[in-house]
This record gives C-alpha cells, sequence and structure tokens, in this order.
C-alpha cells in the first residue's frame, strides 16, 4: 500500500511510498560501477561512491509526496521511459508540480544552466571560469531577465513562474547536494558548493542563452573582417556567395510585401517594393568597409582591429554552450504538409532542430494537462521543453501544432569604438561610459572584481581581454576613423540585451486555438526569432517569422563590424510586425524552413546577409513533391523516413567529375571505385560514404583551408605561406610559418552548406586560383581543378588507410562518423573516473553535412559528430494519439539511472516511440504514477 510521505521526508532520500524509476536488474551493474571506481579512481573515490551514493539521487516515482503550496492533488504519470505527463486542476498547481518533477529529473543541469546565464559559473566550479563568468557578467543577461520580469511580463506570466519556482524549491528542501545528483557528490571532492534556492529570474534568464547560442551571424560577420588579413574583396566575395534562389526556395513562396500598405500580404502583394534592401545584403562578399579601412581589401593598417576579433574569437570559444554551436550548416528543419496531400486528410507537421549534442539532451519530454479546460486552468499541451522553464517551447495542444527553426535573422552588430578617457567617440563628442562594477565569488578561492563599461551599442566585449585592450590601444585604422585617442574596442550590439517578453509567447502558444491566436501570440517572441510553423485540427497550416528585427541605414547591412563614432551606422528601428513575412494555406499545400532565405529578393527590408544556402530545404521540398506527385499521399512514416534521409547533394555534384580522374596508382583506384554505382546515401555502413567525405575535405582543405588567414584555421595546423600582415621567422624562401589558432569543432572550411555553393559556383572555372595546391612531399602539386580533384582522391586514400586501414572492405562512414555524449562540465572537465561514470557513447551515425539528417561534423577538425537532430516528432493533427517523438538521450540526468540514455540508440537508429496525448492513451502507457499531495 503506498504510504504519505512529506516533501521533507522524501527529500532525506528516502524512498517510502515507491520506487525511483529503476528497472531489474541495476544493482549487480550499479556494485560493478563501485568496483570500476575503486579501481581507476582510488579506494577513497570508490568507497564514497557506493550503490547508496549513486542510487540517493533518483527521483521518487510512485506513491505519494506533501507538498506545500498545492491547492489540491497533483498526478505525476510516467511512461516506461520515464517521461511525465502532469494533470492538475489549476494553472498554478500544474506549473508547481511541472517545477518539481523537472528538477527531481534535472535539477543539477537546471542549476548549471543559471550559473551559466547569470556568470555564476565560479561559484560552483573554481578560478577557472572567472573568464567565462566575467564575459557573462559583461552581456548582463541576469540582469536583462530581471528587467523583464519586473517590468515586461504579464501578471499571469509572473504567477506562473512563480508556481514553477517555488515546485522546484519544495524538491530542494532539505536535501543536500548528493541527494540530488551524483554530480554534487564530485563537486564535494573540490569545494563545498550548496544549491540555492530557484527563483522566476532563473527561469527567464535561460532565454537569453538559447538566443545567444541562435544569435545569427556574429560568426560570419567576425570571420569577414578576420579573412581580409590575407584575402581580398573578389576572394572574399568567393566565399561568401549571393543566396541561389533560381535553385532552391525560399520559405515564403506566395504573397509578398505590399508597398501601398506597407504590410506583408499572406496572399499576394504589389511586389514593387523600392529596392532598397533584398533579404540577402548585395552578395558581394565585400560588405560595407569599417572606419575606411578595415573592411574586405583594407592595406594592412586594419591589423590592430583584427587582432580584437581574433581575442574576441577566442573568448566566444571558451564559453560553455548552451543549445546550439555556430557553423555554417547547422540549423534545423521544419515542414508542414496540408490534409489534401496526407492519407489521413488532416496535417502532419514535423521538426528537428539541429543543437550540440549533450548529454542530458537539452530538451526535456512531457504534458501538462488541466484535467478540465477552463478559466481556472487552461492548458492540455504536450512536446519539448527546457529543464528549469515552465511551460512547452515545441509541440501540440488539443487544437495546434507548432515546431521551430531558427531564422538566422541578423540581431547582432560589432561595432569599433574609439575610446578617450573615460568615453567614448560619437560623433564630434566624447561621452561618458556607462559602467557597472560585478564582483564573481570563486569557490576556494577570493573574489574577483571587474567593471563592466557600456556605449550607445552596447557592452564593450574587448574589455574582458588583456590582450584586446592592449591591442585596442595599438589598433591601427586609416585616415577616416578619428583620433586613435587612447584606443579601439569592440561593442556589442544585440537584440536579446533589451527586456522583451518572450516569455509571455511561451504560454500564448501553448494555449492558442486557432491560426490568429497563433498569430498572435508569436509577435511576442521577440528574441530569438524563429521560423514558426504551425498546423491545426481544422486542416490549416501556416508560417509565422516573429521577432524584434533590426533595421539599419543603407551603408549598413551588418555583414561586417561597423565604426561605432559614425551615427550613420546605428539601428534606425525596427521592422513591424505587420511588415514580417507570412504564409497561411499556401496552394502548393506545404511549407519548409530549413534555415533558407525566408522570402524572395523584392522584400524591402535586409533581414540577413547570411542565410543557409537552402540545401537542406530543398532537399525536403523535393521530397515532398516527389511523394504527392499524382496525387500521391504522405504518411507519418514518411515523414519520419523525410526526418532520416543521408542523401549528399554534394557527393551529386562532384562524384561523376571524380570518376573522370585517372588516378593511376591501383591502390587509389581502389578506393575510387567505391563510388562506382554509388546512390550518394551515407548510410552508416556505408564505404562509399566514408571515401567520398574524405575526399571533400581534402577538397576543401587543398583549395582553401590552405589559403585562409591563420585565424580561421584549425589551432596546431601549421603551414609556410607567403607573408601577408604578419611577421615572423622566414624561411630562405621568404615565407613566414604560421599556426592555426581556431578550435577544431569551429574552424573553417567547415564544409556546410555555404562551401558546397562555394565549389558549385568554381565547378565550370576549371583554372580558378582556388584549385593550385603546391607540392607537399610526396604529394603533386595541382595547378587546375581535376589536378587538385586527383591530389584529393590521393590524400584521402592514404588518410582512411591510416585512420581505418588498408582493406577498404573494413572501412565504413560510421567508423568515422561518430557521436560521443559527454555530460556538461564534469563529463568534459572532470576527473577521468568521473567522466566514466557520467559519459556515454560512442555511435556510429550516418547522415552528415548539408543533409537532411544533419549529423554535422566539422571537415576542417575532422569526421566526429558536433551537432546533431537534437530531438524528432511528427504530430499527426487527424489523431494526436498517432503522433510520434523521440529525444537524443532520455527523461533522467542520472546517470545509472534508466531513463538516462534509454531513447539514443532508437534515436540512432531512426525509430520514433509512440506519443501519448488523451487521458486514455496516457493512462495506458502509464507504468508508474507519483501523486503530490497539498
Amino acid at each position: 500500500m503506498p504510504t504519505d510521505t512529506t516533501a521533507a521526508a522524501a527529500s532525506t532520500g528516502q524512498q517510502a511510498a515507491g520506487t525511483s524509476g529503476r528497472k531489474k536488474g541495476r544493482k549487480g551493474r550499479l556494485l560493478v560501477l563501485v568496483l570500476v571506481l575503486a579501481l581507476i579512481g582510488g579506494v577513497a573515490y570508490g568507497a564514497y561512491w557506493s550503490v547508496s551514493t549513486v542510487r540517493a539521487s533518483f527521483p521518487q516515482t510512485t506513491g505519494s509526496i506533501t507538498l506545500e503550496g498545492l491547492s489540491g492533488p497533483v498526478d505525476v504519470r510516467r511512461d516506461g521511459y520515464g517521461i511525465p505527463q502532469i494533470y492538475a486542476s489549476s494553472d498554478e498547481d500544474l506549473f508547481m508540480a511541472q517545477g518539481y518533477v523537472q528538477a527531481q529529473d534535472r535539477f543539477y543541469e537546471m542549476d548549471v544552466r543559471r550559473h551559466m546565464t547569470s556568470g555564476r559559473l565560479s561559484e560552483m566550479f573554481g578560478a577557472g571560469q572567472v573568464d567565462n563568468d566575467a564575459f557573462l557578467r559583461t552581456l548582463g543577461w541576469d540582469r536583462i531577465a530581471k528587467q523583464e520580469y519586473e517590468e515586461k511580463l504579464s501578471p499571469a506570466t509572473k504567477k506562473y513562474l512563480q508556481a514553477y519556482a517555488k515546485g522546484v524549491n519544495a524538491y530542494l528542501e532539505g536535501k543536500e547536494g548528493k541527494d540530488i545528483s551524483l554530480e554534487y557528490a564530485a563537486l564535494s571532492f573540490e569545494n563545498d558548493y550548496k544549491p540555492g534556492a530557484w527563483t522566476p529570474v532563473d527561469s527567464v534568464a535561460w532565454l537569453k542563452a538559447m538566443a545567444w547560442d541562435l544569435r545569427g551571424n556574429m560568426q560570419d560577420e567576425i570571420d569577414r573582417a578576420l579573412l581580409t588579413s590575407r584575402l581580398g574583396p573578389k576572394q572574399i566575395a568567393d566565399l561568401y556567395p549571393s543566396y541561389p534562389y533560381d535553385r532552391n526556395k525560399p520559405i515564403v513562396q506566395e504573397g509578398g510585401y505590399d508597398e501601398g500598405s506597407g504590410t506583408f500580404e499572406a496572399e499576394g502583394g504589389s511586389g514593387e517594393g523600392d529596392g532598397s534592401g533584398d533579404g540577402t545584403g548585395s552578395g558581394d562578399g565585400s560588405g560595407p568597409e569599417l572606419g575606411g579601412g578595415t573592411g574586405a581589401g583594407a592595406e594592412g593598417d586594419a591589423a590592430g582591429f583584427e587582432s580584437q576579433l581574433t581575442g574576441l574569437q577566442r573568448v566566444l570559444e571558451d564559453l560553455p554552450t548552451a543549445v546550439g554551436v555556430n557553423g555554417d550548416g547547422i540549423g534545423s528543419n521544419s515542414w508542414v504538409v496540408s490534409g489534401e496531400h496526407t492519407v489521413s486528410g488532416k496535417p502532419l507537421l514535423a521538426n528537428d532542430p539541429h543543437l550540440s549534442a549533450s548529454l542530458p539532451s537539452v530538451w526535456y519530454q512531457m504534458g501538462l494537462h488541466c484535467r478540465d479546460v477552463s478559466d481556472k486552468c487552461r492548458y492540455d499541451v504536450t512536446g519539448y521543453t527546457f529543464a528549469g522553464m515552465p511551460g512547452v517551447i515545441i509541440g501540440h495542444n488539443q487544437d495546434i501544432a507548432w515546431g521551430l527553426t531558427n531564422s538566422g535573422v541578423d540581431v547582432t552588430d560589432l561595432y569599433l569604438e574609439k575610446i578617450t578617457g573615460d568615453g567614448y567617440q560619437y560623433g564630434d563628442k566624447v561621452v561618458p561610459f556607462t559602467t557597472r562594477e560585478e564582483t564573481i565569488k570563486v569557490a576556494g578561492g577570493a573574489s574577483r572584481k571587474i567593471v563592466v563599461r557600456e556605449t550607445n551599442n552596447g557592452p564593450l566585449l574587448s574589455d574582458r581581454s588583456d590582450d584586446l585592450v592592449k591591442t585596442g590601444k595599438k589598433a591601427a585604422v586609416d585616415s577616416a576613423a578619428p583620433d586613435r585617442g587612447d584606443g579601439y574596442a569592440v561593442a556589442l550590439r544585440w537584440t536579446a540585451l533589451d527586456p522583451g517578453r518572450t516569455m509571455d509567447a511561451v504560454f500564448a502558444i501553448n494555449r492558442a486555438k486557432d491560426w490568429d491566436d497563433f498569430r498572435e501570440a508569436s509577435e511576442l517572441f521577440e528574441v530569438p526569432s524563429q521560423n514558426l510553423v504551425y498546423a491545426d485540427t481544422d486542416n490549416h497550416i501556416g508560417y509565422t517569422l516573429p521577432g524584434k528585427i533590426p533595421t539599419r541605414a543603407e551603408k549598413h547591412d551588418g555583414s561586417v563590424p561597423a565604426p561605432g563614432w559614425d551615427p550613420d551606422y546605428e539601428w534606425t528601428g525596427w521592422v513591424d510586425q505587420d511588415e514580417l513575412p507570412y504564409e497561411f494555406d499556401p496552394e502548393r499545400g506545404y511549407i519548409v524552413t530549413a534555415n533558407q532565405a525566408v522570402v524572395d529578393e523584392d522584400y524591402p527590408y535586409t533581414l540577413t546577409t547570411d542565410w543557409g544556402y537552402g540545401a537542406r530545404s530543398q532537399r525536403i521540398n523535393d521530397l515532398i513533391q516527389s511523394k504527392i506527385k499524382d496525387g500521391g499521399k504522405i504518411s507519418t512514416d514518411d515523414m519520419r523516413q523525410m526526418q532520416l534521409d543521408n542523401s549528399s547533394a554534394v557527393a551529386k555534384l562532384l562524384v561523376p567529375e571524380l570518376l573522370k580522374i585517372d588516378v593511376g596508382d591501383p591502390h587509389v583506384r581502389e578506393a575510387q571505385k567505391l563510388l562506382e554505382g554509388w546512390d550518394y546515401t551515407q548510410d552508416a555502413d556505408s564505404a562509399a560514404a566514408a571515401y567520398f567525405n574524405s575526399v571533400w575535405r581534402n577538397i576543401l582543405k587543398l583549395s582553401f583551408g590552405h589559403k585562409l588567414p591563420k585565424e580561421v584555421r584549425v589551432k596546431g595546423q601549421c603551414l609556410w605561406v607567403e607573408p601577408a600582415n604578419t611577421t615572423g621567422p622566414a624561411d630562405e624562401a621568404g615565407k613566414v610559418r604560421e599556426c592555426g589558432q581556431r578550435s577544431a569543432s569551429q574552424a573553417q572550411p567547415d564544409g556546410g552548406d555555404r562551401w558546397f555553393e562555394v565549389v558549385r559556383r568554381l565547378m565550370a572555372d576549371e583554372d580558378s586560383e582556388w584549385w593550385t595546391t603546391p607540392k607537399r612531399g610526396t604529394r603533386p602539386a595541382a595547378e587546375n581543378r581535376d589536378q587538385l580533384f586527383k591530389r584529393a582522391l590521393i590524400d584521402a586514400r592514404w588518410e582512411l588507410t591510416a585512420k581505418l586501414g588498408k582493406d577498404i572492405d573494413t572501412w565504413s562512414w560510421g567508423r568515422l562518423h561518430r557521436l560521443f555524449l559527454d555530460n556538461q562540465t564534469l563529463g568534459t572537465d572532470g576527473p577521468g573516473f568521473v567522466k566514466f561514470v557520467l559519459n556515454r557513447g560512442p555511435w556510429k551515425l550516418g547522415g552528415g553535412e548539408a543533409t537532411v539528417n544533419a549529423t554535422g561534423w566539422n571537415a576542417a577538425g575532422g569526421y566526429g559528430v558536433v551537432w546533431v537532430p537534437s530531438m524528432r516528432m511528427v504530430v499527426n493533427l487527424d489523431d494526436l494519439d498517432k503522433s510520434r517523438w523521440i529525444n537524443l538521450t532520455g527523461a533522467s540526468g542520472h546517470a545509472y539511472n534508466a531513463h538516462y540514455v534509454d531513447q539514443t540508440e532508437k534515436w540512432a537508429e531512426g525509430e520514433l516511440l509512440e506519443w501519448a496525448y488523451s487521458e486514455k492513451a496516457v493512462e495506458d502507457s502509464t507504468t508508474d504514477t507519483l501523486v503530490l499531495k497539498p
């Protein structure tokens, strides 16, 4: 018989009133774990990390618990994968229970996130995080989140946030760290950190971290400026081609901007914009020149500013990742198909966001159900949320479904600021900085103080590096810039540094009943700007682009850093919501968003100069078209199979040419023959995919990698090059040795869809300078395209021989393309025995760059998986219980819990789980029920 227990009693680690979600047979494995720990971690660690220590933090999932503050009983029903469905009779009880349950499964993750967003990681992990904290304090996410909470959010949203925090704190009450998570037990060997109470602002601040990782083209802005140290305007233009509208369709294909009304009309517009912008920038790659001298083609006088940006890049690389990584080709897929093209006669909606691989997954699956939907309790919603935030981010309710992909809209600009004394130049005046002092507490050490300085363009990021400050004092710009004064600095203008209402949008979308409700709710989704796809049970589909999107003066398109002292480079306002693109029930009957251009070239505002180039989106368009031609219908499983499409567009372009090359060497020819008859599908067991991707990597390295400046090449990759705005020891040929400075996951050329577009446009120019490479060792030189392709075929053969063996029959793409799941913080930087306990993998994966199944890898750094479809879902609007979903890992953040990675194998195999929604379906799938009692 279940017995009642208080929250305080449960918090002591007792499992009275039920079980903790463990499967039978776990005890033996835990005993093995303790023995292994004793061997590899030392007897003291092994003895401390006993079976009871490992189990102590496992959540109670059956029986009952009393929570002070509830107004009525709440049922928490978990299925065989530990995914919770919560049933309550009031909104406050629903979100209080959500906070309690997420803390049960994921509090350590939540705690790390809030310390990151508030710049307090040093309180948990010591002095090694001080620089990261200083940078995050400079951005001031928690300050902005507090402003949002106090000044912007609706009373209802505040009430929900308070209820959520109350639930988290009810879970924490009376618990020691080791009772909350195994990681706290590990941390206790290093410091005496103890988790503090959760606050509503902690939840709001997570939106800032999400916005940071989805901030748009800031990386491209930095890279374009850095490329000027070695490349000229024409070369940079080659590497940043304009969007291929002639081949890859934008998201919005029907309707347009109406110049007369100044609104976007889904059913048509005049299309007679004034031509002041085309949604993509000029496409010439050069952009406006900074201060007349640091844009493309500067004559070496920009070296100081380039050093500033290099230093900034190093700071950015060291920051912990929140939800994603920057890179060409990374993104997400979502598409929706109307009932006229589906088997059921109602819409189907698919979504799979591509983000950094993390353990636990950034997503948390759950359902939030009011027993009776009314004014008192307004929610019946299910889907994916973030641990630490109330509500559901992506999913469906009883009437509508929605998905998100990153729009890539440019909402960040870097500004070079001229410093004079305690101020900065603006126009012909010196304006005083806005300053604040921040104290960073350090576990096991003395606190550190920093001063944050801000200009009208935002905080000075360059203050967070002594090297940058020194460089700023020496930075050279040409005569168009003001006198140096006390140096130059780099400021950031970013929409997320203004208080917004995105948290209001989450709840408004969760309870939307139709397209009008959805559109109204989405207008509140200010930061980050996302592509939102929509479907409803009344057989409507739609797309809308919300967001706080800046407008700029004509001379400034946001593609390169701008001179902060010139008022003509300021943001001039915001694109009005009525002017933003959308579609509703388009005639073609489907909508695809995969980070491609949102609109065509007639749109009057420059949304960004750096769309994804549409390789994935066009493949999805083609797959849908192939299914619906001649009246064909699409099923839920068809949508799943589209998500798993491994076809390589770049292989289709290159392989026919590669097969024409006479390689001579029989060993290389043996590998080349793998490409004969290959269907361009990158399955994990494909030897052809392994060889082609190695050839592709070597083509990129030979054509571009060796010609790029050290600031964007892989760290430690050293080359003898012709001098270009650099000094160093020269060899007898007058060359200098330059070593790469960027991490392997961030370096260029990364092989994303931008590089595919670059190569595609160069194919016809067989004698382009890009196709040249010098002889290195026994490898021949190349003076044209086919010679370089031959060199790449040779280099790839011997690279894979070294990595996979001489026998090509043993080669496979999955042996190269592996996914490792590292637990955040201690799984990457902890002692070896802790990594052993917390991390999982590898998994051999198919897919790749610029494919629908986007298991991303960085061609400059290697073949390992860098980002993934972080979850997959397909919503069936005819019968919501026939919807399907999967997470990258599992519901639990507790190592050795049954639900730590219990979805990963199925995810890797491309399977989807049943997704119960109706009360009967949830009841049928329930394995554990916990009652939270007032």
